[in-house]
């Protein structure tokens, strides 16, 4: 009980911030598709961040960012930007590839510049993934021919405010062979949580990318990944907490496969679920619900108790959820 009256607390104080969240749908690329700044387009954006992208029309090639919605999971070739799941976050169609051997830059734009990202999605490319797994003649297969090689591929970010870079990360492994135990070795294949609130405030984040395959012209791995659903908080704003059962109903309740949200006041307002750490593992707005009645798909979470947070006509509420 002193769990959930915990987190409750947390949830009030975080219900005084709106929050955006950017999926990249906004692009009408349809299916295995991708935009990389052959068009002249040097920038991307969606909700409140943008991507630069710079385009090498001599060479054909891009650094930076992509907006891509590749399905495609076995070509082991550069060209495909498609994740190793072959979709976007919860099976949707975009998603943006970062792709440098540097760092990349994600810009926090409107309200929710010099505010906290309260984290995204990352997954693997197809292209990195089979490569840490098989390698080829240019990358090493992680692990070695025993398999006792402790490699490593490491997403870093940091964030930039007031032009400063900070020396606080947050570290995410993307493939990760260090363990005395080589079945605990993985290589993440599907889209992952990454929760950024531990960077407080931020302008902008950086990206770099790290592997313990390197060679004379740098790292050998693939410097890909692909993020989705990037979470930004928008400041303060004013809202009335209201009882759960005015503002929306949950049926049934508890679930399993997924959970209908009835009697919205309106087809705008913002889901959230957060687990019992007050980790947020969903969030949308109910006009991209699919389905039927505002239908919740839940089957990728674990079973356990959730709470439920609905903000709408600046009115907020919670109930909990109890997955089975």
């Amino acid at each position: 009980m002193t769990k959930i009256f915990t987190l409750l607390l947390t949830l009030s104080s975080l219900l005084s911030f709106a929050q955006t969240t950017s999926d990249f749908e906004i692009y009408p690329i349809g299916v295995d598709s991708f935009l990389n700044g052959s068009d002249g387009t040097n920038l991307f954006s969606s909700g409140n961040i943008s991507l630069d992208n710079d385009y090498n029309s001599m060479w054909n090639s891009w650094t930076g960012w992509a907006i891509s919605s590749g399905t495609d999971i076995s070509t082991v070739e550069f060209s495909n930007l498609s994740t190793i799941n072959g979709t976007g976050y919860d099976g949707s169609n975009n998603y943006a590839v970062s792709f440098s051997s540097d760092q990349t830059i994600m810009h926090l734009d409107g309200d929710a510049a010099g505010e906290v990202v309260a984290g995204m999605y990352v997954n693997n490319l197809t292209v990195a993934y089979n490569i840490i797994k098989d390698g080829n003649q240019f990358s090493k297969k992680f692990g070695g021919l025993t398999g006792d090689d402790p490699d490593y591929f490491l997403l870093t970010i940091k964030k930039y405010l007031d032009g400063t870079l900070s020396s606080e990360s947050v570290e995410f492994y993307l493939a990760d062979y260090q363990f005395a135990d080589n079945a605990q070795d993985y290589i993440v294949d599907e889209w992952a949580w990454v929760d950024l609130t531990s960077l407080g405030q931020a302008d902008s984040l950086a990206f770099s990318l790290a592997s313990t395959d390197n060679g004379n012209y740098g790292m050998n791995t693939p410097a890909f990944f692909a993020v989705d659903n990037v979470v930004t908080s928008d400041g303060v704003v004013s809202v009335e907490n209201v009882d759960a059962k005015s503002l929306f109903e949950i049926y049934p309740n508890p679930a399993n496969e997924f959970f209908i949200l009835k009697n919205l006041e309106n087809g705008n307002a913002e889901i959230s679920i957060f687990d019992m750490t007050g980790r947020l593992v969903y969030n949308a707005d109910a006009n991209t619900i699919t389905g039927n009645q505002n239908e919740i798909n839940i089957q990728n979470l674990a079973k356990g108790t959730y709470m439920i947070k609905v903000l709408s006509n600046e009115k907020v509420a919670s109930q909990l959820l109890i997955k089975q």
